[in-house]
Formats: structure tokens, C-alpha cells, sequence
């Protein structure tokens, strides 16, 4: 009990006994010393209750200069300014760590590290593209084949010549001959050779491998002849790669 509340509550039994020696009514003193006592507790708990600070979730950037997920106690009520408790820096939502698939180094072969790959989980639309591309351009070649071409579609995405994303580069039009009508065709996901795919894609979306043509932006098969005035870096399989 408050100090505050102590004084009230003495007044409150002086007040009631003056009442009892001057009216005699036992009863009516004892309900007013009762009805003052819960009286003044419920103001003083009111009064604690104003400056208990309230916590919040901030979904956005607001004026507390809180962002996404970060608590803050609001303390505006005594004039001081919030508290900001930033979350973890690795924090990650549910859908984030599902679609995050680490890829796991250490493998003495490209084999190797393909069978260690996840082939459960989460995969983004940006990395379901490039595994398309691989899955479509090379799924009856070699696992370094495969890893050649997801390159090739990786290094136009970082150069300024083409988009700036997986599924841009696959979609641009007139690039891969797959693509019909701006679209994919379906493809058998219950597959060895989607797995493979969406492994070599992981591989190469995290340079976790190797390529031996790193640096290429174009390639075809072995048996046209376009005479592009390109530099040749390579042939795997049944594709020539140049930059």
C-alpha cells in the first residue's frame, strides 16, 4: 500500500470514529470508512496506471523510429523519450528461413555436394527460375554441364547488358528457346532431374562451386554454328560457352 493510500485510510477510520461518538450508528460509520478506503484505492491505482508504460509492436517505421518487429515501451507519459529494443540482427521470419536453403560446402566433388543439398526445402520464384533454365537447357547433361549453364544465366543477371533478376533473364525475350509465349513449360518435380537442378541452382546462386566458365554470357549447342565474334572459353557437353 502507497504512503498516500496509508494517510487516506487513517483519515478515513478518524473520520468514522467522530461519526460513531457523535452519532452512535456503528453501521453507517463502519460503511463510510469502507467506501472511503476503496474509494481512494482505486484513484491511487488509476494514478499508477497513467505512468505504467505500455508495450507495443511497431509493424513499420514510425515517429519512434521503430521498425518492423522491434518492441517499444512507451514512456511519453513522464516526458522521457522510448526505448527501442531491436531484435536479433539474424532474426528471420518463418517464410524466410523456409525459403533459405544454406548450401553445405566441404564436398570433395560436385556430386557430392549436389547429393548433399536439401531437396525439401523452400525455394523463392527468383531461384525456381534459374533452376528451370538449368533444368530445361542441360537436365540430360552432366552435373558440371548444369552448373555451366545456371552460371551463364547468374552472370547476365549481374551485368549491366541484361535484367537485374533470375526470371528476367530467363524471360527476356528471343534468349532461351524453352520459353513459349512468355511462359515455361511444366515440369516433373517428382524428378531426379529437378532435384538436380534446384541443387546446381542453389550451388550456384551461393558460388558454393567452381564453374569453368565463369565470366560466360552466352552459349549454344554444339551442333549449330552462329558465328558469333565472341570469345570462346569453353565446351561441356553439348554446349560452347563464350563471354
Amino acid at each position: 500500500m502507497s504512503k498516500k493510500l496509508q494517510i487516506a485510510s487513517a483519515v478515513a477510520v478518524t473520520a468514522s470514529t467522530l461519526t460513531v461518538l457523535m452519532t452512535g450508528d456503528v453501521g453507517l460509520a463502519y460503511d463510510q470508512m469502507i467506501g472511503n478506503a476503496a474509494a481512494q484505492e482505486i484513484s491511487d491505482s488509476k494514478m499508477e496506471a497513467q505512468v505504467a508504460p505500455e508495450v507495443i509492436i511497431a509493424e513499420t517505421e514510425g515517429e519512434d523510429g521503430a521498425t518492423d518487429g522491434e518492441i517499444v515501451a512507451d514512456t511519453a507519459a513522464d516526458g522521457e523519450g522510448a526505448m527501442v529494443q531491436p531484435l536479433p540482427a539474424d532474426y528471420k521470419t518463418p517464410e524466410e528461413k523456409q525459403a533459405e536453403a544454406p548450401v553445405l560446402t566441404g564436398a570433395d566433388s560436385l556430386r557430392e555436394l549436389v547429393r548433399l543439398q536439401d531437396g525439401n526445402a523452400g525455394m523463392d520464384e527468383q531461384l525456381r527460375c534459374l533452376a528451370g533454365a538449368v533444368y530445361f537447357e542441360s537436365k540430360g547433361e552432366s552435373l558440371r554441364g548444369q552448373l555451366a549453364v545456371a552460371h551463364v544465366v547468374k552472370a547476365r543477371k549481374q551485368s549491366s547488358r541484361f535484367p537485374n533478376s533470375y526470371c528476367g533473364v530467363v524471360y527476356q525475350r528471343s534468349q532461351f528457346s524453352f520459353v513459349r509465349g512468355g511462359k515455361m513449360p511444366r515440369i516433373n518435380t517428382g524428378s531426379q532431374a529437378w532435384a538436380n537442378a534446384k541443387a546446381i541452382a542453389r550451388i550456384a546462386d551461393q558460388d558454393a562451386w567452381k564453374s569453368d566458365v565463369d565470366g560466360a554470357l552466352f552459349f549454344h549447342a554444339r551442333y549449330v554454328n552462329p558465328r558469333w565474334r565472341l570469345t570462346r572459353i569453353a565446351q561441356i557437353d553439348n554446349h560452347v560457352f563464350y563471354r
